[in-house]
């Protein structure tokens, strides 16, 4: 036992960052590195009763700034909370928590989503378009514009809870929201489409949900358990989004964060050895099944609970999703929100996050993490923002490939070269030539190496930058006189796929401008 435990620490050892020498190891090139930023009752953005645009647009970029900082690679947007919108190229109504009541539009020409796309993709993040599918009303006293979807269609509601919701045993529902989706899908850049866990409500004490007459009317596979027929519901709705979605752009990817348990062991002989609420039989939701059914690109199960956590240790909920993904990208959702929570001791150690980091890494089958939300690590809570920032996510790191959707590589750039100014570096390049599969270059990854160091692109500490755009220039503002800096570029195809290093460029750092030699 004293053996395994030293293995273990020595393991630990390695993950965080210092090898045997004490010297630091490069952190993963790939890892998908998100934070949800929730607009719903202005939990992340935009400042409640704010309501003027350029204050908004500050506030995102501040935001964003900051997640670029920490390391974030991926921002999951929420555009759609409750039939609504964040985005001006949409039937619904505008969001109450833009603009402070439904229905009303910015003062000024403000599309948010187009903004935060562009904001992003300059500091080299992904965004995925977050939808609330099912979810039409937040609460009962919001006043509800008279375009609303509520208003126009009450026959496909029912109430619970206080909130309405679409019953998504109706088959013209399931069309409506994939429709609302494609509509973002081919008006917007985005990267990807995101559920989160709302499906069928979560239970309440003394509510029922009032979908009988729906279940008499259309089920058509004569499914005799109604429980069946609202996962057989859902399914239907997952497969139709997530078949449309590729039909119009294989390339945006299509992940969805259910409910961190799926079954108890109590409940299936397949399920997690945990003991608590489940998205099957709880929300209807056979999260499971997305993932083996290709359905979706990656699964995210919210698994918020601590290491210590009785009825649902994290480790054990890490080790199943990691043995139930198959072979879809599984990111993790961490509880970021639950820092310092001072009803679980668990969460005042400020190694929690930190350690949930590490467990993830020595897991293949784990590709990144999602954290909720956006202002739990804006606020850096016990000094997670730090954390990220300084060790963990201190290199810039790539989304992992796809493969099933896109494995060819652009070619490289061409004309790397190199000018000094005095104060920085300027480099420009050609764009490659058309990749093989006709796919454009969409972005750029700029590799420098220090004083006739090998050039290595799978070293994380050499990317000294990631965006998406045409932009063919970069500066280096951070060189010191004397040093010698070779650079090299890579493109990038909207998967993420790397071509190979562009021919590299070397020049010495002196106080005079110089051109630099191939």
């Amino acid at each position: 036992m004293r053996l395994k435990m030293r293995l273990l620490a020595l393991g630990l050892l390695l993950l965080i960052g210092v090898n045997l020498k004490g010297q630091e190891v490069d952190a993963p090139k790939r890892e998908f590195r998100g934070v949800w930023v929730a607009t719903v009752a202005n939990i992340d953005w935009p400042t409640k009763g704010v309501w003027e645009v350029d204050k908004q647009k500050k506030d995102l970029i501040s935001i964003l700034d900051e997640h670029k900082r920490q390391g974030i690679n991926a921002v999951i947007f929420q555009i759609r909370p409750a039939a609504d919108a964040l985005y001006a190229k949409s039937g619904e109504p505008w969001s109450q928590w833009l603009t402070g009541a439904q229905g009303k539009a910015p003062n000024e020409t403000f599309d948010p989503l187009a903004f935060a796309i562009e904001e992003c993709h300059k500091r080299g993040i992904e965004l995925h378009a977050w939808f609330n599918p099912y979810r039409a009303t937040f609460d009962a006293v919001s006043a509800i514009h008279p375009t609303h979807i509520t208003k126009q269609k009450p026959e496909w509601f029912f109430s619970y809870g206080g909130k309405k919701l679409f019953d998504p045993g109706i088959p013209d529902v399931r069309e409506y929201i994939t429709q609302v989706i494609l509509n973002v899908v081919k008006n917007y850049d985005i990267d990807g489409v995101h559920f989160d866990d709302y499906f069928y409500p979560y239970g309440i004490k003394g509510q029922v949900i009032n979908d009988a007459a729906s279940f008499r009317n259309y089920n058509y596979e004569n499914i005799t358990s109604i429980a069946d027929w609202r996962r057989n519901n859902v399914d239907r709705l997952i497969k139709m989004v997530s078949d449309s979605i590729k039909h119009y752009k294989n390339y945006v990817k299509f992940g969805i964060s259910p409910f961190g348990i799926w079954q108890n062991k109590r409940q299936s002989i397949e399920g997690s050895e945990t003991n608590g609420g489940d998205s099957y039989h709880g929300l209807y939701a056979d999260s499971r099944k997305w993932a083996k059914e290709g359905w979706v690109d990656y699964i995210n199960p919210q698994i918020y609970w601590s290491f210590e956590s009785s009825p649902a240790p994290y480790a054990k909920l890490v080790d199943w999703w990691s043995e139930n993904a198959y072979g879809r990208h599984l990111y993790i959702g961490h509880g970021a929100y639950r820092i310092n929570d001072p009803k679980d001791y668990a969460w005042k150690d400020p190694k929690q996050i930190p350690n949930q980091i590490i467990y993830n890494r020595q897991n293949t089958r784990v590709q990144g993490s999602i954290y909720f939300s956006s202002k739990s690590l804006t606020t850096n809570r016990l000094g997670v923002s730090d954390s990220l920032a300084n060790n963990y996510y201190k290199y810039p790191s790539l989304p992992p490939v796809m493969l099933w959707v896109d494995s060819i590589a652009p070619y490289n750039p061409q004309n790397l070269l190199a000018a000094n100014t005095g104060k920085s570096i300027v480099l420009s390049w050609k764009q490659p030539l058309e990749a093989k599969d006709k796919e454009p270059t969409y972005g750029y990854v700029v590799y420098r190496f220090e004083n006739g160091d090998t050039v290595n692109t799978e070293k994380a500490s050499a990317i000294k930058n990631i965006y998406y755009g045409d932009i063919t220039s970069w500066e280096d503002k951070d060189i010191r006189p004397g040093n010698s800096y070779t650079y090299v570029v890579t493109a990038i195809d909207r998967m993420k796929n790397e071509s190979e290093y562009s021919i590299p460029v070397t020049i010495l750092v002196e106080e005079k401008a110089s051109i630099g030699k191939l």
